[in-house]
């Protein structure tokens, strides 16, 4: 399988037709195309959408993570071990911090990618990532497109140090908004239309989040803890609050017995103050202005459904895993509805990672690296699956090696 990685396309310049876009907070889809991006280009197999450079692919085994029928010519190659594949796994919010970034400005076209997401964004996201302010970093319209752009940024480092982790790489997931990143990266989305979705996406959560007190808890629990059943009873309190139609659900399944939950803000006070009972080992606030992937979000799915019909989707050219249901992508459509989908439903990452590394008795592991901000998805992996972790890299956006 010939792989290439195009990232800002060679030969084309950031100062095309958009230029004009600097001094402008909301360009238009047409626009937007005319802007170099970011994916991964694969071959012109018919059974692929999207491709552009004319190399041959050859569609992997469900042992490789990748589920796509292949052609008489692609059962003839000698199939990869699992062990020389690689597996790529995008943080989302949260994972945000000042600094980063500041080790891959020499790689590839990174430069280049924050002055088109300034272009798109209308502020100079770069400044922002590398020197504040954090309080500034922090807030939900900033810190996504930040981590969208930094995680595809450290895509242009691995390629760059490990060409083979692109070139041998069949599978990609993301968490919340690093889901967009893992998109692009297979060549569903483009790099500039992409992150135009995540701006609108960041704005809409932003202002839903204001209509209601709301936020996250982050709860690691006993085996006996039950989730849903003490959400039921913090809906309950709210209920008796006189609050009508109260929210608290399970909004993220990290690994087994760490979860998020998310609601009202009184919802979640209740299960703080009643953590023991509900045999909560810790229950902590998450520094996020609203309940995310919860009906608290409803407002929201709207703007980003609208935004989603108006740009270009394909069909991922790698497996992508939805955090809907943990099934990967099988077209457009189904890009489309499960993103929209995302910010009401919880996300299933703890399912995903089960999904992904799922393998027969004594069989490898790929290769895995969280590529963006932050160690958290290590750190889940290695709760939920020891033998994958073994495998695990991180790809530093802080520092570089001279």
């Amino acid at each position: 399988m010939h792989i290439k990685v195009v990232v800002l396309r060679k030969g084309v310049s950031v100062n095309m037709r958009g230029a004009t876009l600097l001094n402008m907070m909301t360009p238009s889809i047409t626009e937007l195309r005319s802007f170099p991006f970011l994916c991964r280009k694969v071959s012109n197999n018919p059974h692929q959408h999207g491709s552009q450079n004319g190399t041959q692919t050859s569609p992997e085994t469900k042992d490789q993570l990748v589920e796509n029928e292949p052609t008489e010519e692609e059962q003839r190659r000698p199939k990869k071990k699992p062990s020389e594949c690689s597996v790529l796994l995008f943080p989302g919010q949260g994972s945000q911090f000042v600094g980063m970034g500041r080790g891959l400005l020499k790689y590839g076209n990174v430069k280049d990618m924050f002055a088109v997401a300034q272009k798109i964004l209308g502020y100079d996201l770069l400044s922002l990532c590398l020197d504040g302010p954090e309080e500034e970093l922090m807030k939900t319209v900033h810190c996504q497109p930040a981590v969208f752009v930094t995680s595809l940024a450290a895509v242009e480092r691995l390629n760059h140090e490990n060409p083979a982790a692109i070139e041998n790489c069949v599978a990609a997931a993301g968490f919340s908004v690093g889901e967009f990143a893992a998109l692009v990266f297979s060549g569903a989305m483009d790099f500039a239309e992409a992150l135009y979705v995540v701006k609108v996406r960041a704005e809409a959560m932003q202002k839903a989040s204001e209509l209601i007190p709301s936020g996250m808890l982050s709860v690691m629990g006993r085996p006996q803890a039950k989730y849903k059943h003490a959400c039921l009873q913090a809906r309950e309190h709210c209920l008796s609050l006189g609050i009508k139609e109260p929210v608290c659900s399970v909004a993220n399944y990290l690994f087994p017995d760490g979860r998020v939950i998310a609601g009202h803000k009184e919802a979640l006070d209740f299960l703080q103050q009643n953590s023991r009972k509900l045999h909560f080992l810790r229950a902590r606030p998450l520094p996020v202005s609203g309940a995310f992937h919860t009906a608290l979000m409803e407002s929201a799915t709207e703007p980003l459904r609208d935004v989603l019909r108006q740009v270009e989707v394909r069909r991922p050219e790698i497996n992508v895993y939805s955090n809907v249901d943990a099934k990967r992508y099988m077209h457009e459509g189904h890009v489309r509805r499960q993103l929209a989908k995302q910010l009401v439903s919880p996300v299933k990452w703890e399912q995903t990672l089960h999904e992904v590394f799922e393998r027969t008795q004594g069989q490898s592991f790929p290769h895995t690296y969280e590529v963006g901000p932050g160690k958290q998805l290590g750190a889940t992996l290695q709760k939920c699956n020891m033998k994958a972790y073994k495998s695990y890299t991180h790809v530093d956006v802080t520092t570089h090696d001279d």
